[in-house]
């Protein structure tokens, strides 16, 4: 049975100081052994902060976005290779706010998956429907596509992925998924994969939308849920500590 695993997204939020107090409370609190994979997705600019501050901990450094170029002209871009200087070990991409604001196709996801296989980096694929769409009950049509879209570009490769499903109108609305529904669609995710690989055990599922301390273990408790992209509740080293003890 493979482990769990937290990763804690911050979004654009953190400090030269809080980000010492919050990674030393995570990392003081932590159990020891540890019961599950856990990871803290930071800004970039503060990378080699977090490096240093989680280095021989077993936290896991995460990267909130990455380039599918490898070098070049393209200003304000964070390459793979350059985020394997930092020992970057996971890198989240497509993350609705990604899609939303920066108008991220399904091909850039795919090819940002790619480049960071490519430098040996976990690619963390975000995938969730909005409001609009699970209503008009395309849900399981639009995970299905952003998925398809990665499993296509990285070929045999796919069980070096994970996966996270994040429904876009439980992020940050403070609404979450019920267990049967986040579970539900799992379900198709991990069908989706079995389809696409032999080894698809492998890829954890993750559920990303408005994951906290009171909702966390009804949540990990589903048979395809393997862990959490936790946003809010990251920020907050009690509360993460909650969902890490939880996913058990």
């Amino acid at each position: 049975m493979k482990k769990k695993l937290i990763v804690g997204n911050w979004k654009m939020n953190g400090s030269l100081s809080a980000n010492v107090d919050l990674v030393s409370a995570l990392v003081q609190g932590l159990p020891a052994p540890l019961n599950c994979g856990v990871g803290v997705a930071v800004p970039a600019a503060y990378l080699a902060q977090v490096q240093a501050l989680v280095q021989g901990s077993g936290v896991a450094l995460a990267a909130q976005d990455v380039s599918q170029h490898d070098k070049g002209a393209y200003t304000g871009e964070v390459s793979a290779a350059m985020l394997q200087d930092f020992g970057v070990r996971y890198a989240l991409v497509g993350h609705s706010e990604r899609r939303q604001y920066h108008a991220e196709t399904d091909a850039v996801v795919a090819a940002k998956a790619q480049a960071a296989l490519a430098k040996g980096i976990t690619p963390i694929v975000c995938v969730g429907e909005t409001l609009e769409e699970r209503e008009a009950g395309h849900t399981e049509q639009v995970v299905k596509r952003q998925l398809a879209a990665v499993i296509h570009q990285v070929g045999h490769c796919v069980s070096e992925l994970v996966v996270a499903y994040e429904p876009v109108w439980a992020i940050g609305t403070g609404k979450t998924a019920s267990p049967e529904q986040a579970q539900a669609v799992h379900a198709v995710l991990r069908a989706q994969l079995a389809a696409a690989t032999e080894h698809a055990d492998r890829v954890p599922l993750l559920y990303g939308g408005s994951m906290n301390a009171a909702n966390a273990a009804q949540l990990l408790a589903q048979a395809d849920i393997d862990g959490g992209l936790v946003g809010g509740a990251s920020l907050k080293a009690a509360d993460f500590l909650q969902i890490v003890a939880a996913a058990r």
